[in-house]
């Protein structure tokens, strides 16, 4: 298989931040610096990042965290802020990454894996995989302002179009499938209305849980996590096990 992809199933790093590694140096095969897309045998070669010996994991792990505002999406952040790793145990913390992103002042689902396939998955725009946020607008949405979203705006030259948009209670419910870095704020800040707060709710059939407070997590199935990516017809939605930090 390819290299990114074998650092991918071994729980190194998605398959994006494994072809990161393999460009900076850091990864080397069988004591030769390793090249994006060669192959490698998992039984035959020796791969090493850092020095260390890298072996496929033959466990997959997958967990859902309520991020809360004021963390960063990321391992290390070179201003000192809190990040999302702060929030999980030790043992996790090197084991799994986190799907995709939310901003510093965002919050809501985050799922974490080592599950490379499934990162693609649910992250790559060619899936069509939805993320449904709940928006809190500074002001009421007008007739206009609400039509305008519903139609789409411009954002960098390029016309974005949400799948949906839904208002309940005052909560805009925004719906999209590409999920552009910052994309919903800037949907906002393009018809003139800004954001108290903003949390993402659905991932696929993934829920938010209802009960799960910002700041805890849950370990998730298989089973859930392919109801995210929406191969598990026989549930509209995933379940996860009551259980949590």
């Amino acid at each position: 298989m390819r290299i990114q992809k074998f650092l991918s199933h071994a729980g190194i790093a998605s398959r994006r931040h494994a072809e990161a590694l393999i460009a900076s140096g850091r990864v080397f095969v069988n004591g030769a610096r390793a090249l994006v897309g060669m192959q490698v045998d998992s039984e035959a070669d020796t791969v090493q990042v850092d020095g260390a010996i890298v072996r496929p994991s033959a466990v997959r792990t997958c967990i859902l965290l309520h991020k809360p505002r004021g963390y960063v999406t990321t391992r290390h952040d070179p201003e000192g802020r809190k990040t999302v790793y702060d929030l999980l145990p030790p043992a996790l913390r090197t084991a799994v990454w986190p799907v995709g992103r939310l901003d510093t002042e965002s919050e809501g689902l985050l799922l974490f894996t080592n599950d490379g396939d499934r990162t693609l998955a649910l992250t790559h725009p060619r899936y069509g995989i939805e993320k449904e946020y709940a928006v809190t607008p500074a002001q009421r949405l007008t007739g206009p302002q609400l039509a305008a979203l519903r139609r789409g705006v411009r954002i960098g030259g390029e016309r974005v179009v949400p799948v949906a948009v839904a208002i309940h209670r005052g909560v805009v419910h925004v719906t999209v499938r590409e999920g552009k870095k910052h994309e919903v704020r800037k949907m906002f800040a393009a018809i003139g209305v800004p954001i108290t707060c903003l949390r993402r709710i659905r991932m696929g059939g993934l829920l938010l849980p209802g009960d799960l407070p910002p700041g805890s997590w849950r370990p998730l199935t298989i089973t859930a996590l392919e109801c995210a990516l929406g191969t598990d017809a026989a549930s509209p939605h995933a379940t996860v096990p009551p259980e949590r930090a």
